[in-house]
């Protein structure tokens, strides 16, 4: 097949999904168009993609917000759709760029495929108004302007058929990891400036509202007071993070703390004894699947994905999605005990390779041919 695949955030878990996808696309034999946005582009992001050696990859400007800009993106993506093909599935990921792929007048067209990465209605802190809006144009694109929507776990198809998306036009597919780093334990945590032996909760992923990292800085002030071994390490960057160093200093415990965007999420794991993500909202989120196939105990929201990955009290603990800080304060505190963690340790290193990219492109690829054999019409 020839297949133009499209993303606008550039990084993070749907860059992620997006460079495996479109290696294992390639890998299969299929010629592979990449189209991603530089404008919120990360630099380990574009390096990966540009390594895969696709049939072209081509930056395109594209901005989260809805604004007037989207007519020219929309243009430029319609040059690119036209000129580059004819393709036979068209893939849009993420909201900006789902809905840029699949505007199109009516009449004959080549399949479009739509991954929300987390549908924007997901986010509990949306206004009333916004969540209106979002629900009637996801709804809208869904039903009249989409052969079918991928979603990357049941909390995400669920809330598909929600917005009145239809069943029929729905697929499953969760994301996968491939082979998590192991090995260097001790040299990432010299790297990080952490000691040998402290006990380090983790936390990797953009310092953005919808990953609430604020929690986590609030909790781990409360429980390092009694735990002067604990440390406490977060990979990433993003809006947040100048307020988050200032909570850090103003808790007073910014020795304690290691804010760190250049190493990558997935190399850092091997240093982290406990992973804690405090998000908002997820679909089915990268960094679960990294920690769950690395072995590591965690600690995470009841979000999104959470269920794909933790049982609870068994390979870690789910808490609350609240700004409440006592939950997390408590399940921390019960990590802290040697036993637990390693009884819960086991439990995740007896599970790790339940994760795997491969499925995750075979199961895309079989979505692709039901598209393609449910078609009504010509290419474009």
């Amino acid at each position: 097949m020839d297949i133009l695949e499209v993303l606008e955030p550039s990084g993070g878990g749907s860059g992620r999904h997006f460079v495996d996808l479109c290696g294992g696309l390639k890998a299969h034999g299929h010629r592979v168009t990449a189209v991603y946005s530089p404008v919120r582009a990360e630099e380990r992001f574009v390096r990966e993609l540009m390594a895969l050696d696709l049939a072209k990859v081509i930056a395109l400007p594209m901005l989260r917000a809805v604004g007037p800009g989207d007519f020219a993106s929309w243009r430029a993506l319609s040059r690119v759709i036209r000129e580059e093909g004819p393709f036979d599935i068209i893939h849009g990921h993420s909201s900006k760029a789902g809905a840029l792929t699949r505007i199109r007048l009516p009449g004959t067209h080549v399949p479009r495929i739509y991954t929300p990465h987390a549908f924007r209605t997901m986010d509990p802190s949306l206004s009333s108004k916004g969540r209106l809006v979002f629900g009637a144009i996801e709804g809208l694109l869904g039903l009249f302007f989409t052969d079918r929507v991928i979603c990357v776990s049941k909390n995400e198809y669920d809330h598909a058929l929600g917005l009145g998306i239809p069943a029929s036009s729905l697929a499953l597919v969760v994301n996968g990891v491939g082979a998590i780093p192991a090995g260097r334990r001790g040299e990432v945590r010299s790297q990080c400036g952490l000691p040998e032996d402290a006990l380090v909760f983790g936390f990797i992923g953009r310092l953005s509202p919808q990953k609430a990292p604020e929690r986590l800085i609030e909790a781990f002030a409360a429980i390092a007071r009694d735990m002067p071994g604990a440390r406490l390490l977060m990979i990433g960057s993003g809006e947040l993070e100048a307020d988050l160093r200032r909570r850090i200093e103003a808790a007073g415990i910014a020795d304690r703390v290691v804010v760190e965007s250049g190493v990558p999420g997935a190399e850092v794991l091997q240093a982290i004894d406990v992973l804690v993500m405090t998000s908002r909202y997820e679909a089915m989120s990268y960094v679960m699947l990294e920690g769950a196939a690395a072995g590591l105990p965690m600690i995470l929201t009841d979000v999104g994905g959470t269920a794909n990955v933790l049982d609870h009290d068994v390979n870690g603990l789910v808490v609350p999605n609240s700004d409440d800080s006592a939950p997390l304060i408590a399940a921390m505190t019960k990590l802290c005990d040697a036993a637990t963690r390693a009884r819960l340790a086991d439990a995740a290193r007896a599970r790790s390779g339940r994760y795997g990219v491969h499925a995750m492109v075979d199961q895309t690829l079989d979505v692709y041919r039901q598209a393609l054999a449910g078609r009504h019409g010509v290419r474009d």
